[in-house]
């Protein structure tokens, strides 16, 4: 652990999962309002936060908290039941809390304040309705239980003498203890030292507590679950009336301030209220964290060790002058598995991400008024942490515009025959080399004649040109496209899906589009499994180097002379009865001097569009080491990267996307020309 670590920073990351956490339990919760096991789950989430929140010295938090847990209590209790109206009041509640945590100087306390006033309306609301008569005559209000029994428990207690510094205060414990029920207290100083011996910030105290409650036994457990491992705590049944005589009355317990009282601990940045503004007065820089098996990290130890064996028998080898083909072929090996289970550790299953989207959805179907059910598989399918990161966005874009433009209203879909609730599906599966993650949905599908005539009203297209549909809904992903016919506060103005083919594509992913009327849409999105390492093909183009992805190349062949010498406007191949245009990379780097005599053309394909690149040489394939171009050339196009060969020379990645959009554009402009001069 990082010793310099900010403690208010781990509690961030803990309550990150735990408010995921809440927000799952309470979603599932809206679906299944009489699953106790959801209920528990939301209400521990609470607690640990609750209790997190006062150790780190959250305290804005823990008192918010507080007051949440104490009102969802009551749907522990019975008293009301979890209606969409309530869950939707929870989950805003449970934002405020997120807000709290992540931007406190930016929270208004006031919203705070509104949504414990909507949740306690809402609680009174369930209360004040009218008394249901039972078969036996007696009255009794909705989502009454009977009385729980009454049970007094025995606790004895003692604290490590470094409680105080780790952070924990004994009294808020005991305020959650007074908060169960009857609690009697007795305070005990035997441990207590001569004024001398003791030291300021030591728990020398040690309780008694008598609590009569009607919650089970494991409520006790809950209040002590983060000083567990720093306590002695005794705990049996007692009867009620011998507790009496063995513990001090109330009156004479000394009495315990209120949590409010308590200072923070010394290490709560209250100033600043958040790590990132402390970060930068310290001049750091925000990092980010991700959980690793402890296998994952034994294996890529094992894979260091042998490395270090093998280098030292490398250098042994080579001062003695005797040949090293042996260990070089060792030392490749090694690499290639420590490269493997490097990127083994920054996998994470698509899982973490997929979970995100119940609440969007969920948000959605209100805001729309259409009912929308949202499924997921392959959550386990592992993706690069980073990818996962810069993922979040473009489907967001894409969800929200399935269930805007895609689904229909229920009376609509009705009408024509199907369910209701529109259906939104979301999968991840693994295809060789790659991702696919699908956004499918069941509404009305694309209109190709829509698409067209916007896409020539807005130039895009000539008129008349010869498309494929695939070519066509590539349409909706350009920059200001929009065939909605008016414009909405989530969509209309044609923002958003040109924003995921950008993000895709610098993530060298690509885009595939399917649809069918009345049936619905399915977005695919075609992502590598990494962003840092890949397979490429190195080529050579006069003296330059260059490394094309080889997830995207198809196959290579022979540029005849009968094709080389051919129109350099409008080159094609016949590749088995296919036409395949070509670039040739040459002309379009302007390299200076002749091309070899016997030149290669490289078929590379995103979706179901293929171009040939032609180049001078086909050098062999090359572990591609990714490495990002600087800002003075991050915007050149056909370039995603750079990589490092063997000798030391710089090869340029080749951006497929962008080459094949480039291919395609000489062919919409020369298919243009055509019609022009038919004309």
């Amino acid at each position: 652990m990082n010793e310099n670590a900010d403690p208010a920073d781990i509690f961030r990351q803990e309550s990150a999962e735990l408010l995921e956490q809440l927000e799952q339990a309470l979603l599932d919760l809206e679906q299944r309002p009489a699953d106790h096991d959801l209920i528990d789950t939301a209400f521990r989430a609470l607690h640990t936060i609750k209790g997190s929140g006062a150790m780190f010295g959250f305290e804005q938090v823990a008192a918010f908290t507080h007051e949440f847990e104490s009102a969802f209590d009551r749907i522990r209790k019975g008293e009301t039941a979890p209606d969409p109206e309530l869950i939707a009041i929870a989950l805003n509640a449970k934002d405020f809390i997120r807000a709290q945590i992540e931007r406190p100087e930016e929270t208004d306390a006031v919203i705070g304040v509104c949504i414990l006033a909507d949740l306690r309306k809402l609680f009174a609301d369930a209360q004040a309705r009218a008394p249901i008569e039972t078969p036996a005559g007696t009255a009794s209000k909705p989502f009454d239980k009977p009385a729980a029994r009454q049970t007094t428990w025995r606790l004895a207690f003692r604290f490590n003498k470094d409680l105080l510094i780790n952070g924990s205060n004994p009294l808020l414990l005991l305020d959650e203890l007074r908060g169960l029920g009857d609690c009697r207290v007795a305070v005990h100083c035997d441990r207590v030292p001569p004024l001398g011996e003791m030291e300021p910030d030591a728990c020398y105290l040690e309780w008694e507590v008598v609590l009569t409650m009607a919650h089970p036994r494991s409520a006790i457990d809950d209040v002590f679950m983060f000083v567990a491992d720093d306590m002695e705590l005794k705990v049996e049944a007692a009867d009620a009336a011998a507790a009496e005589s063995t513990v001090a009355a109330p009156e004479t317990a000394a009495p315990a301030p209120q949590a409010a009282t308590s200072p923070p601990p010394a290490h709560v940045d209250h100033a600043g209220g958040t790590s990132e503004t402390a970060a930068k007065r310290a001049g750091g820089v925000e990092t980010s964290t991700i959980r690793v098996p402890a296998e994952r990290l034994d294996e890529m130890m094992d894979r260091v060790g042998e490395l270090v064996i093998a280098q030292a028998r490398l250098t042994q080898l080579a001062s003695a002058g005797g040949g090293a083909m042996g260990v070089a072929e060792e030392i490749e090996r090694l690499t290639s598995a420590l490269r493997d289970a490097m990127m083994g550790i920054r996998m994470v299953p698509i899982g973490s991400l997929f979970g995100r989207f119940r609440r969007l959805v969920h948000d959605l179907s209100r805001d729309l008024g259409k009912e929308i059910d949202l499924t997921t598989a392959g959550e386990e399918t592992e993706l690069d942490k980073t990818m996962i990161e810069r993922l979040a966005d473009p489907l967001v874009h894409i969800i929200r515009n399935a269930a805007d433009h895609g689904l229909e209203d229920s009376e609509t879909r009705v009408a024509a025959g199907k369910p209701p609730a529109g259906h939104i599906n979301l999968v991840a599966r693994h295809a060789g080399a790659e991702v696919l993650i699908s956004v499918s949905e069941d509404g009305r599908g694309l209109d190709a004649q829509r698409i067209r005539a916007k896409a020539e009203e807005n130039g895009l297209i000539a008129a008349g040109a010869a498309l494929s549909d695939a070519e066509l809904y590539q349409m909706i992903l350009r920059p200001g496209f929009s065939t909605a016919k008016q414009v909405s506060a989530l969509s209309g103005r044609g923002v958003g899906l040109d924003v995921v083919k950008r993000t895709i594509e610098g993530m060298r992913g690509s885009i595939d589009i399917a649809t069918e009327a009345g049936k619905g849409t399915e977005i695919t999105l075609r992502l590598p499994l990494t962003l840092a390492i890949i397979e490429g093909l190195l080529v050579r183009v006069a003296d330059a180097r260059y490394a094309i992805p080889l997830t995207a190349v198809e196959e290579c062949v022979e540029l005849s002379q009968a094709d080389a010498t051919r129109s350099k406007g409008r080159s094609f191949l016949n590749i088995r009865g296919e036409l395949v245009p070509f670039l040739r990379l040459r002309e379009l780097f302007d390299e200076p001097g002749e091309a070899d005599a016997h030149q290669k053309v490289v078929i590379v394909a995103v979706a179901d569009t293929r171009v040939g690149l032609v180049v001078d040489q086909i050098i062999g394939s090359h572990q591609t080491v990714i490495k990002s171009l600087s800002k003075l050339h991050a915007d050149v196009p056909s370039f995603s990267g750079a990589t490092i060969l063997g000798d030391g020379a710089v090869a340029l990645i080749l951006d497929v996307p962008h080459l094949i959009a480039l291919g395609q554009a000489r062919e919409t402009r020369m298919q243009s020309s055509t019609v022009e001069l038919a004309r």
